[in-house]
């Protein structure tokens, strides 16, 4: 899998606590699987990129 990088931003507070709320429901392992998944798809849909399958982690479902 592709290095990682740590990158700190600053969200309001419901945006936390829907991302708290996906993953008590298990549909993603943790919050920073959340934040990938929505810039993953922000970049596929905004600039046509393109995923290797080493960036992705195994327990993704694509």
């Amino acid at each position: 899998m592709t290095k990682m990088r740590i990158v700190s931003v600053q969200l309001p507070q419901s945006f936390v606590n829907a991302m708290d709320q996906l993953v008590r429901r298990g549909v993603y392992p943790n919050r920073s699987e959340v934040i990938r998944t929505a810039i993953r798809e922000f970049l596929k849909k905004e600039m046509h990129f393109e995923v290797q399958d080493d960036e992705v982690p195994e327990y993704v479902i694509r």
